[in-house]
């Protein structure tokens, strides 16, 4: 499985920007997608994820402000990021789990100026 994601980029406070995650490869074995996030100095944490069947969860820090999605007729995820605050820059990852593995794309930069 590979993950490519794209998307990020530079926006003043209160902007929006939408991420994907395009998934190839043996897609089918992925249960739940999900963004991660990692800030310079700072610990890469869950932003968001998504299962299969649709259910989600989200950092209580971007609950009302970011929703995931996923086209599983596409194998894209997605990250819409409205309302954005300085301190969603971060370098942005998504991951792929199967049952056995997960799997990591490379990260998209998001920069929020004030």
């Amino acid at each position: 499985v590979q993950l490519q994601a794209s998307g990020g980029g530079l926006v003043q406070a209160g902007g929006s920007l939408r991420l994907s995650c395009a998934a190839s490869g043996s897609t089918s074995t992925l249960d739940v997608m999900g963004w991660y996030r990692q800030a310079p100095g700072k610990q890469r944490l869950l932003v968001a994820r998504i299962t299969s069947g649709g259910s989600t969860n989200y950092a209580d820090s971007v609950k009302g402000r970011f929703t995931i999605s996923r086209d599983n007729r596409e194998n894209t995820v997605y990250l819409q990021m409205n309302s954005l605050k300085p301190e969603d820059t971060a370098v942005y990852y998504c991951k792929g789990s199967s049952w056995i593995k997960d799997y990591w794309g490379q990260g998209t930069l998001v920069t929020v100026s004030s």
